[in-house]
């Protein structure tokens, strides 16, 4: 098992503990409950908490005041946004906090963009919602869309996203790793036909950083989208990176601040959280992603073995989070959750409008009945072998019992 605060000097480098241990190490209330979905929030690491608290009672100023107290509040936002910058592997003047992931897509696709003119944005069929509503925006405006599909395993091919480029389009929007099917995309091969084309490209990572190693110069995106709850800090905080040269127009608009690009008073716990996180997960995610993959294998295969043929792990030969599993149940999703207390799982949520599930498991060419079978598990920092092997009964009993209702 990975201890999430491993180091940061609270457990030895090979220590495998129990999840009541674990909690009891992190100041984590302890529940039966094994949580199974890391991929939609994780809980915050206590040096994390720790790190925001001075910044909401002690240290309440904001960097602009002039006096030497605000100056330290100052020192301390850049050093955040240097923890960012060394996560993601960029310059800290390229760091531009945001309110979160979906404000940093927003920002990317819509300040990246002269909204004034009438151009073509290409956009998969697999990202977020904030993506997909950023650029339906733009259709209001009168640019034109286009969905580029993924296969059957969850990729997009570069070559056909080069097709489908136009001498109006002006961006396309391809993300790093998909939530639901854990498919990782070929961002830099696709931001090389793109940039050849003169086309910009944003990339949505929100759900790669702190489970795989990233390093947005290799992925060559113009802009890409970082979300701290995501690898174990705060809510509503996150970042957009933005390419030096890059011209970005704001989105919204007051007091200038962020390089301009995003305008009032900084959440400063947030953005000290997110910097905190950013350094957590910037020192153990190479560990991180090669313990969880071996996890996630095990969790995978032990579910087929359990149940056989009657069960399909999807996208299992294309690169994918070291995290994150997919699987066409037996019996009805929906059924095997309710069954499966003991276990927080994901599944689709709804057809009309259809959610990020649902949107997954469709561009890969499943029916209904079959996004009605399928469940997504996501491991996490503290999730043990325990918990595993616990699971894979839980849910093979849920499953029987689903498929004979």
């Amino acid at each position: 098992m990975v201890c999430i605060e491993r180091l940061a000097g609270l457990c030895p480098p090979d220590d495998v503990v129990s999840p009541l241990l674990v909690c009891s190490v992190l100041s984590l209330p302890y529940s039966p409950v094994i949580y199974l979905d890391f991929n939609r929030t994780t809980p915050m690491a206590p040096s994390v908490v720790e790190a925001m608290k001075p910044y909401w009672l002690t240290h309440f100023m904001l960097p602009g005041q002039e006096h030497p107290h605000a100056q330290a509040v100052a020192e301390a936002l850049e050093n955040a946004r240097e923890g960012v910058a060394i996560l993601a592997g960029c310059e800290p003047f390229e760091v531009v906090f945001t309110g979160g992931g979906t404000e940093a897509n927003n920002l990317g696709i819509l300040g990246g963009v002269d909204r004034s003119e009438r151009g073509h944005v290409l956009v998969s069929t697999l990202e977020h919602d904030s993506v997909l509503g950023a650029t339906a925006h733009l259709a209001e405006l009168g640019w034109e869309v286009e969905s580029v599909p993924c296969d059957s395993n969850g990729l997009v091919d570069p070559e056909s996203l080069g097709r489908a480029i136009r001498s109006t389009t002006r961006l396309a929007c391809v993300q790093l790793a998909n939530p639901v099917l854990g498919t990782i995309q070929p961002v830099r091969e696709i931001a090389d036909i793109c940039h050849s084309r003169g086309v910009s490209l944003h990339c949505d990572a929100t759900q790669a950083f702190g489970k795989m190693p990233v390093d947005v110069t290799e992925l060559r995106a113009d802009t890409v989208s970082v979300s701290a709850h995501k690898f174990y800090g705060p809510k509503g905080s996150g970042a957009l990176y933005v390419r030096r040269g890059l011209s970005l127009r704001p989105i919204s608009f007051g007091e200038p601040r962020e390089m301009g690009l995003r305008p009032g008073a900084e959440n400063i716990p947030g953005c000290i959280g997110l910097g905190a996180a950013a350094s957590l997960a910037g020192r153990c995610a190479g560990d991180v992603a090669a313990s969880i993959g071996d996890l996630r294998d095990h969790f995978a295969y032990g579910l087929l073995s359990s149940l056989g043929d009657r069960a399909r792990i999807l996208c299992l030969d294309s690169p994918r989070l070291p995290n994150t599993i997919a699987i066409e149940m037996p019996g009805d999703a929906k059924r095997i959750q309710r069954a499966a207390r003991q276990l927080a799982i994901a599944t689709a949520q709804s057809d009309t409008p259809p959610d990020e599930t649902t949107r997954a498991l469709r561009a890969i060419g499943m029916s209904g009945a079959q996004v009605g079978r399928t469940i997504r598990l996501s491991l996490g920092w503290t999730s043990s072998r325990d918990q595993v092997d616990r699971a894979i009964e839980l849910l093979a009993d849920a499953s029987d019992a689903a498929s004979a209702a």
